[in-house]
């Protein structure tokens, strides 16, 4: 299919990754530009790992891959997809074999402070995962700010409303003026 594109929404625990991508949605869907929303946590959420695979890659790579299809043979050419390391070079093999070498990529990285990230995962880690998720979530900011690759746009989330910042995702993309 021509004109593939994907917005990689990635990020630390607590960023508003996938907060962001639903109103992504939403403000798309008032334009309107036809677009599929994947959460990429769920492309890999399994226990335990397959054998061979355990930082399931494999898994979600390959639960992408039909997903993208079903979506592309009802003609969708625009993917949301939120996963923390979407964002990385690593990710574009994933992307490139799921829906095709000539998919156009924009990523874009969203960023917290350590207070911001915190309080939010306070509010929303009711379970057990509490404090494996904030110290991920430091370790895996530290590593984003160190690895994106060059024409990612960093979004800050701090002290702002979830619109304002899809507005600006939204422009990154450059899809809100093409349909």
């Amino acid at each position: 299919m021509d004109d593939v594109e994907v917005l990689l929404i990635g990020g630390r625990a607590g960023v508003g990754k996938t907060t962001v991508g639903w109103e992504v949605s939403a403000q798309l869907r008032t334009v309107p530009v036809p677009h599929a929303v994947i959460e990429g946590d769920c492309m890999g959420q399994v226990h335990p790992a397959p054998e061979g695979d355990p930082d399931r890659s494999e898994i979600a790579e390959s639960n992408l891959t039909a997903v993208w299809a079903n979506f592309a043979r009802r003609g969708y050419r625009r993917l949301i997809y939120t996963n923390t390391v979407s964002v990385l070079p690593e990710a574009t093999g994933m992307f490139r074999r799921a829906m095709g070498t000539g998919v156009r990529m924009t990523r874009v990285l969203l960023t917290a402070t350590d207070a911001t990230a915190h309080e939010r995962l306070v509010g929303r880690e009711l379970g057990s995962e509490l404090e494996r998720e904030l110290e991920a979530g430091i370790r895996k900011a530290r590593l984003l700010d160190r690895r994106i690759p060059a024409g990612t746009v960093r979004v800050a989330t701090d002290g702002r409303s979830v619109a304002d910042i899809a507005r600006e995702v939204v422009t990154a993309t450059g899809w809100a003026g093409r349909r």
